[in-house]
C-alpha cells in the first residue's frame, strides 16, 4: 500500500456539520409557540424546498457526475459530502413535515369534509415514504460511509457501492418530491 492509499486524517464530525441548518427547527418552533400561520408556512416553504433542491440535485447531477469519476476521487468527494449532509438532510425533512402536517390540522385540510383532505393524506404519505427512507435508509448508510472513512485504510469499494445506493435512493427521493410539487400546487389554489 502506498502513502497515497492512506487516508487524510478527518477534522472532527461536529466540525463539519452543517450547524446552521439547526435554525429551521428552532423558527418552527417559535412558530408553532406564537401560532403563526405565516411564519409556520415560511418555514415549511423553505425547509421543503431546500430538501427537495438538495435530492434532486444529489440523484440527478452528483450521482452521474461521481460515476464518471475515478474511485479515488468519487471517495474524496464523498468524504467531503457526507459530513456536510448528516444534520441538513434529517433536519430539512423532518422540518417540512412537522410544518406541513401541522400547517394542514391547523388550516383545516385534515377535516374529511375538507376540499383538500385526500391530497393532504397524498402528501402526507409521501412526506411519511420519504422520511422512512432517510431516517432508515440514508442516514444509516451515511453513519457506515463516515465510518469506514475514519479507518486508517479505508475500502474505496465499500464507500462506493454504499454511496451507490444513496444516489439512487435519492434520485428515487427526487422523484417523490417533484410528486410532492405537484400536489402542492393544488393547495396553492
Amino acid at each position: 500500500m502506498t502513502k497515497a492509499d492512506t487516508a487524510q486524517p478527518m477534522p472532527p464530525l461536529w466540525r463539519q456539520l452543517t450547524w446552521w441548518i439547526l435554525a429551521f427547527p428552532l423558527v418552527m418552533i417559535i412558530a408553532m409557540a406564537i401560532q403563526s400561520v405565516y411564519l409556520l408556512n415560511w418555514v415549511h416553504v423553505l425547509s421543503g424546498v431546500l430538501w427537495t433542491g438538495a435530492d434532486l440535485f444529489m440523484g440527478f447531477i452528483i450521482g452521474p457526475v461521481l460515476r464518471a469519476l475515478d474511485l479515488r476521487t468519487r471517495t474524496t468527494v464523498i468524504a467531503y459530502l457526507v459530513p456536510r449532509t448528516l444534520l441538513y438532510f434529517p433536519i430539512v425533512a423532518l422540518t417540512a413535515g412537522t410544518a406541513g402536517w401541522t400547517l394542514a390540522t391547523w388550516l383545516g385540510f385534515m377535516d374529511p369534509d375538507s376540499p383538500m383532505y385526500s391530497w393532504s393524506l397524498v402528501s402526507l404519505g409521501l412526506v411519511l415514504i420519504m422520511t422512512v427512507i432517510g431516517l432508515a435508509l440514508l442516514l444509516p448508510n451515511n453513519l457506515r460511509i463516515w465510518m469506514e472513512l475514519r479507518r486508517p485504510s479505508p475500502d474505496r469499494e465499500r464507500i462506493s457501492r454504499i454511496n451507490r445506493v444513496n444516489i439512487w435512493l435519492a434520485g428515487a427521493q427526487g422523484v417523490m418530491q417533484v410528486l410532492m410539487i405537484l400536489i402542492m400546487a393544488h393547495f396553492a389554489f
